[in-house]
């Protein structure tokens, strides 16, 4: 299967992301940064519904992968390892090398954990 590229390019930086390694994007005001699973990080100059857009318009069928998740994150939905909605808490992790916790609300947790079902 062909490695999948998403393309980000800025005045002062232009970033090539292999799509299955982008483990979640952060809002940071009109900033939005970049996890990669290495633990490489990316910022970008643009909000995080700019960056959703730009996710739609390049990859397609494959940005169903990607999630928006509350105001703070876009996540790939192949990392999910634990939703802890009491917690308020999500963790996304490849199950061998890494693990991210995330913060977030226990109503974007709630409706996570209902598209994760239904699928």
């Amino acid at each position: 299967m062909a490695t999948e590229y998403l393309y980000l390019n800025s005045r002062d930086e232009f970033l090539r992301l292999d799509v299955s390694q982008i483990v979640f994007f952060e809002a940071d005001g009109n900033y939005t940064n970049i996890v990669l699973s290495n633990k490489l990080k990316g910022v970008v100059c643009m909000n995080l519904t700019q960056m959703q857009n730009m996710i739609s318009s390049q990859l397609k069928k494959k940005a169903n992968n990607f999630a928006r998740v509350g105001k703070s994150y876009i996540i790939n939905m192949n990392y999910i390892y634990s939703i802890q909605i009491l917690k308020q808490c999500l963790i996304l992790s490849d199950q061998h090398t890494f693990a991210f916790s995330l913060s977030i609300s226990k109503e974007a947790l709630k409706n996570l954990r209902d598209i994760l079902i239904k699928q």
